[in-house]
Formats: C-alpha cells, structure tokens, sequence
C-alpha cells in the first residue's frame, strides 16, 4: 500500500511540473557544448538568468573567481527555462547531465526531481561550507525536500543565493500632496486610502487576470495568521480550515475592497502588466506586489519619486528564495559543484546580485553602494529577520493559481459569495494536500 500511494504521489507531482507558473525568466537558447564534464577539472554548469540580469553578472564573476582559484574550466551552457523544465528527468537520468545547474524551488519541481533520486543529498556539503548559517529559516524551506518530494524538511537537495518578497509600493509625490504619510498602522493604510478615494482616485493598482489579486488576498490572510497557520497551508503539517478566521477575514476584506471603491470595480478583467503600468503611469498611488518590479519601477518612473513599505500590521509577508543550485546524482565532479555554490555565496558575489537589482540572501549591506537598492535589500533582510516570509498562495497545489484567479473573479463580480469562494478553493486544496496526509 505505502508503495502505490507514494507512486499516486508522484504521478501528481509529474502532471505539476506541465503546470507550473514560470514567472518571470527572460531566457535565451543553448550555447552547445556537451552535456557532462570531460574530465576531472572541468565544471558543466546550467543556467536560465540573462547575462544583464544581477543573476547572470553574479555569476559570470564567481566563473572568473572559480577558474583562477581552481584551475578548473568551467563549461558554461546557458539553457532556457522551458529546455530544463522539459527535459530534466530524461537528461539528469543520463550521461549527459550537467555537474550543477539552476532549478526552479518548489514541490512540483526541485521536491519531484529529488524524489526520483536524480538530485544528490547535499547535506553533508551544507554543513561543510556552513551554508545554513547564511540562509534565513524560511530560505532554507525550500531547498530541504523529504522522500515524497515535499519542501520544508528532509534533507538538503539545493542552495538559493537570492530571494524576492511581495511588499507596498507607494508614490510619494501622490501621498505629499495629498497630505497623507506612510501609513504604520493596518487602520492607518485604510485612512490613506479613504482619503484617496475621497479625492476621485482608486488607490490600489490591481489585477484580477492574473496573480496580484491573489496574492492580496493572501496577504489579508497573513495579517491574521502566525507561522504555524503557514507550515499548515503550505507544508501540509495540519488540515487548514477554508471558513475558519484567516481565511474568512482574507475573503470578505477584499471584498470590501472593491465596495468601498480600494479596487476598481473591472479589477476582474485587469492583466499584471496593466496594474504595474497603472503605478508607473501614476495613475494609482499604490500596489502590492514582488520586489521583481523594483527594477522595472527605477528604470521607468521617471515623472514621481516613489519608495515601498512593508504591509502594515502583519509580520509575514508572501516571499521566497530565488532558483536554487542543484546537483545532479549524474554529476560527474561534485566536488567542483559544491566550491563553486561556495563562491556564490561570498559577500563580493552577493553584493553583485544585490548592485545590479537582485536581492542576495549573504550580502553585507556596506557593500551595496546603489542606494535604491539597499533600500529594497533592507527591506528583505527586516522580514528574514522575523522569520516572515510566507511563500506564495498557489504553490500547495499544481493547479490552485487557475482556480485561486478564478474563484476571485468570481467574488468580486458578485456570482459568487465569500463562503461560497472559499469552499470552492478549499475542495481544490484537499484534493491534492490529503494524498500528502
């Protein structure tokens, strides 16, 4: 019995990985090269980061760092996202996988590859190189899977060096001449946006096409909840109850929301991209959404001043690690994967990532000299520092973001009630989490 439930187990986890939410990877194509090291002083890395992205300068300095220090040659394949995604059982069952390369963290994929046995244990290269000292209790969730593929305990299967968190965006200059202040208080961001509305303005820029209204939603739910509620939801540790109090506040608040005029009434049929332009446009003073946008905003805001600050009243934020590095159990020279993680991992490296936009997990903020950036990395560092990120609210199940986005739909078209809404995603989460249980 045990064996055929783990194997229902990871038939699910499969079908997850065709269903996965990419994000935001500007990826380009294969460079060639062979698939494995050809000998023993030569490093086959994979990865999918741009070579202008803070990721890509990072990590082309660690390979110059790397080869001087070692003598070794790094063979450097830059794959697209989709190459790795599509092709990651087959390839990391061969001869032709790669000695390290960057993999997306989650269950339905770091937690399945693991589970088939194609990524090696490297918990033993943690303890070595003290990598759990560098990375914040919520960063390392990620990169533990146990024998069912499922984050958050077990052992070490991948080390993230960045990280990105979901937080409040604001445009000064709107809130200046409207006499309002940055809110520190739950009750005094509602008064902000009282005030807005008050004016003719709607203050939230939001979008109920795809991911920010929800994970809105989920933030309501984090402002009533404490870690446990989290490792519950999304580490499956104990039955989550979908009419219970976080839940049912979370629901019926953004509800509010759009009565009270926070949320344009067409929120429904808004993009992500459309709610970010709204911002950049000036056209809203505020919008909850990642610190992938940070970079966006300083490159193309150019008409108001604008800063961020952490959702008021509530210590957990959604967020997570970045990718992690992974090793292949095919790896041919381990070895030279675990020294190279190792040079990611620097303070000179980390500072790379966090000058060029990027959010390092190990940097020393007296190195980042960009002063918008050491803004944002403050920022991540305050949440790490109360164990506050959160992850985000689709990653418990392969298909929850598509009935998430539409079940909000639902709610704030009026075709269906708080209740009725939570029961829906609740019956999608059980589905899945209770094969875990």
């Amino acid at each position: 019995m045990a064996q055929q439930h783990n194997r229902k187990k990871h038939t699910r986890l499969v079908a997850a990985v065709g269903a996965l939410a990419v994000g935001a990877l500007a990826l380009s194509s294969c460079s060639g090269g062979s698939g494995g090291g050809e000998d023993d002083n030569t490093l086959t890395l994979w990865h999918y980061e741009g070579a202008d992205s803070a990721m890509g300068i990072a990590w082309a300095e660690a390979i110059k760092v790397f080869e001087e220090e070692t003598g070794a040659t790094v063979e450097f394949e830059e794959k697209s996202f989709e190459q790795i995604r599509s092709t990651a059982s087959q390839v990391l069952n061969s001869d032709e996988a790669p000695d390290l390369m960057e993999f997306n963290k989650g269950n339905a994929t770091a937690g399945l590859l693991a589970s088939q046995g194609l990524l090696t244990d490297i918990s033993d290269a943690v303890e070595q190189y003290g990598w759990d000292d560098k990375l914040a209790p919520a960063l390392q969730t990620t990169a533990k899977y146990n024998e069912d593929g499922v984050m958050g305990s077990g052992a070490w299967y991948g080390i993230p060096n960045y990280g990105e968190f979901v937080t409040v965006y604001y445009n000064k200059d709107a809130f200046a001449a409207a006499g309002l202040e940055i809110p520190t208080t739950y009750d005094e961001f509602l008064a902000v946006m009282d005030a807005f509305v008050a004016q003719g303005v709607t203050p939230l820029a939001e979008a109920g096409l795809e991911y920010p209204l929800g994970q809105l939603w989920y933030q309501l739910e984090l402002s009533q909840a404490d870690r446990q509620w989290v490792n519950d939801y999304q580490l499956y540790e104990n039955p989550v109850d979908w009419q219970g109090e976080e839940v049912t506040y979370a629901t019926e608040t953004l509800l509010d929301y759009v009565d009270k005029g926070y949320i344009s009434p067409d929120v429904s049929g808004i993009k992500a991209e459309d709610a970010g332009v709204s911002f950049i446009g000036g056209d809203a003073p505020i919008f909850v959404s990642g610190s992938w946008w940070y970079g966006r905003f300083t490159n193309e805001i150019d008409g108001f001043d604008w800063g961020i600050f952490p959702f008021p009243d509530s210590d957990l934020s959604l967020g997570s690690s970045g990718n992690l590095w992974v090793v292949p159990e095919q790896a041919k020279n381990k070895d030279l994967a675990y020294e190279f993680i190792d040079i990611t991992m620097r303070p000179e490296i980390q500072a790379l990532i966090g000058n060029n936009g990027g959010l390092p997990v190990a940097a020393d903020v007296a190195d980042i000299t960009d002063e918008k950036s050491l803004e944002l990395i403050e920022a991540f560092n305050a949440v790490n520092e109360v164990d506050g990120l959160s992850f985000y609210p689709d990653w418990p199940t392969p298909t929850f973001y598509d009935v998430l986005v539409a079940q909000l739909q639902e709610l704030v078209n009026g075709t269906k009630t708080a209740a009725e809404v939570q029961e829906g995603l609740g019956a999608e989460y059980d589905s899945y989490v209770d094969d875990f249980r």
